[in-house]
């Protein structure tokens, strides 16, 4: 199927605004699980969105970005959470750095 630019464009933004409202109700969905798995996390994904704004000429804060993903400040998300990664996460999590 061939798409218009704007059609594209549009059905891209859906999926990103999905995606983010599906990783805001999984918050037992650990960054370093998602890291481990998919190579990518929330905090992935903010800096993505930030780069995306700068690119735009459009100035977005680390801070502002990461709000924009977790649906709330990244401290707070982390107070609630967030659980300390296990000593297998984080074997896998720097084995995959080291092999990158």
């Amino acid at each position: 199927m061939e798409l218009d630019e704007q059609t594209r464009t549009e059905l891209e933004a859906a999926a990103f605004r999905k995606l983010v409202a599906h990783l805001r109700e999984r918050t037992d969905v650990q960054n370093i699980a998602l890291m481990d798995l998919a190579g990518f996390c929330r905090n992935c994904m903010s800096r993505w969105y930030q780069e995306a704004a700068e690119a735009k000429g459009l100035s977005l804060d680390k801070a502002a970005a990461r709000e924009i993903v977790y649906g709330m400040p990244y401290s707070e998300w982390k107070a609630k959470y967030q659980t300390e990664a296990t000593p297998e996460q984080q074997a896998a999590f720097a084995k995959k750095r080291s092999e990158s």
